[in-house]
């Protein structure tokens, strides 16, 4: 009994140490808040209402790649960047490798050539601003708000 107690004891303090390098199970991840509200852009239909609501206020969009490091990454510093004076500003998320075809219309209809990541700000039906890979961080987006 002693050796199962010493076991377990063992087991659950080195399961423990791999879990914090390797990750963890679901049931255990932390959700993290992100001050982004993301609108998931997944038809081309939503192409047409962003150049509407465009003509009032700037619509950014943001294109990520899943499978791409330096997309991860500039996805978290833009997070981690977006404060409450931007709270008001929309922001349409495309994954880009699961809607290609969304993702060559934005760039067909917005006039930009593809990048991932990359960031378009749209004001009045048209591209005013947009940036690919670490320049996306150097779009001052307070001044579209």
């Amino acid at each position: 009994m002693k050796g199962l107690y010493i076991f377990a004891t063992y087991n659950k303090k080195y399961m423990g140490l791999f879990s914090n390098i390797f990750g963890s199970n679901d049931s255990e991840k932390e959700t993290v808040k992100s001050n982004v509200n993301w609108i998931p852009l997944n038809s081309l239909d939503q192409l047409e209402e962003i150049k509407e609501l465009s003509k009032t206020e700037s619509i950014t969009i943001f294109k990520h790649s899943t499978r791409c490091a330096i997309s991860r990454g500039v996805l978290k510093q833009f997070e981690n960047s977006f404060d409450d004076e931007l709270s008001t500003l929309k922001v349409y998320y495309l994954d880009l490798l699961n809607y290609r075809e969304i993702s060559n219309e934005v760039g067909y209809q917005f006039q930009v050539l593809h990048q991932s990541p990359q960031l378009l700000v749209i004001k009045n039906q048209d591209t005013v601003a947009f940036a690919s890979h670490y320049d996306i961080m150097s779009i001052d987006l307070k001044k579209y708000v």
